[in-house]
């Protein structure tokens, strides 16, 4: 699979757009409808005095956040085509980055949503963090690897009440490492919600999360196309790995696109009452 790790390392998310736009990357699209549809539901009957952490509104965690593109989609009144075309434009373009982080501070801003949320943004990308609390867009961000090692007391603090936890990249390099350590001690545990390539499993990371008695389903309706294939031996290895996970790339990887599956995670008594099809189904 074609890696994009350098346009995380790039002060502002230009790069970023200009590298994903041309190759149809739309996760982020799909996820924005998801997020906002599921975050009134996750902790609602839950008793409030345990989902509102001491000092902390904070109320979704992103992880594999990179530049806030997740945040900004759900708190403002912008989509992912008119992020594209910003970032891509001439104006932009000749812009430095304190320049653009002022520019963007007015943008979002002007469009911020009414019932917008505060959101901790998680990614191993420095610049990126960086850029995603400079605009605005993260009430607090952390450059923290936890795949390598425990998180943060200042990030265990900022998530305690966190209620909806997104992934909409990145799966794929995680585990039950990073999960688990913002779940300890939790007496109301948030959902999770993630994007996952149908190119490998979320098997490990669903077993995990359900020792904290939380049931992880697919939604099997439908599916959601990332991005196209950079090149014929991208596709191959997709078409030979959804295989081997036992999807059918019929119709999807073999038509030139990642698909994804959203994955969601919540209490076991909500999951059993509430299937995951009827939540979605306008989806």
């Amino acid at each position: 699979m074609t890696r994009f790790d350098e346009v995380y390392s790039r002060p502002d998310p230009r790069s970023y757009f200009v590298a994903l736009g041309p190759l149809g990357y739309q996760t982020p699209h799909h996820a924005q409808g998801v997020f906002r549809r599921l975050l009134p539901l996750a902790g609602a009957s839950e008793d409030r005095k345990h989902l509102t952490d001491r000092g902390s509104d904070a109320v979704v965690l992103d992880i594999c956040c990179s530049y806030g593109i997740n945040a900004a989609l759900l708190n403002h009144h912008v989509t992912w085509e008119e992020l594209h075309e910003r970032y891509t434009s001439l104006p932009v373009a000749r812009m430095t980055t304190e320049e653009l982080i002022e520019s963007d501070r007015r943008y979002y801003a002007a469009r911020r949503r009414e019932d917008a949320v505060g959101v901790v943004g998680l990614d191993i990308a420095a610049p990126a963090i960086a850029y995603a609390r400079a605009v605005g867009l993260l009430a607090t961000g952390f450059a923290e690897n936890l795949e390598a090692g425990a998180p943060s007391p200042a990030l265990c603090r900022a998530t305690r009440g966190v209620r909806l936890i997104t992934v909409t990249g990145g799966a794929s390099f995680l585990s039950t490492r990073t999960f688990e350590p913002l779940l300890e001690g939790r007496l109301a545990p948030p959902w999770v919600a993630a994007f996952v390539l149908r190119t490998g499993s979320y098997r490990a990371i669903a077993d995990g999360l359900n020792r904290f008695g939380l049931t992880t389903q697919e939604y099997t309706c439908r599916t959601y196309p990332q991005r196209r294939f950079t090149d014929a031996d991208e596709q191959r290895g997709a078409i030979a790995a959804a295989y081997a996970a036992g999807n059918d790339p019929r119709g999807k990887e073999t038509d030139g696109y990642f698909h994804t599956a959203l994955h969601l995670t919540r209490p076991t008594a909500h999951a059993t009452a509430h299937p995951l099809h009827a939540l979605l189904q306008d989806e």
